[in-house]
């Protein structure tokens, strides 16, 4: 029991009765125990970072491969369209 805890029993005692102090503050422990149970289950622990760490890597990973093979067909495609643009004008003269 906390110091506050203790005043708040002694206090209930000498109104109440030991018995019943005891279950006043019982049961102010366990609704404390419960507030604080509601706030931490939302939170999340460093295995559960690592893995949406993780997850986000390999699809920010996928995306990086997608766009590079999309680049390297844009400038294949670019290279052949200038060499045949210059075989043209090569060919006209």
């Amino acid at each position: 029991m906390s110091a506050l805890e203790l005043k708040a029993y002694e206090i209930f005692k000498n109104k109440f009765g030991e018995k019943d102090a005891e279950t006043v503050v019982e049961y102010f422990e366990s609704r404390s125990e419960e507030k604080v149970a509601q706030k931490t289950d939302g939170l999340a622990s460093k295995q559960d970072l690592k893995a949406d760490l993780a997850e986000l890597r390999a699809d920010l990973e996928g995306k990086i491969a997608l766009s590079k093979v999309d680049v390297i067909k844009w400038m294949v495609a670019l290279w052949i369209t200038q060499i045949a643009a210059i075989v043209g004008l090569y060919l006209t003269r």
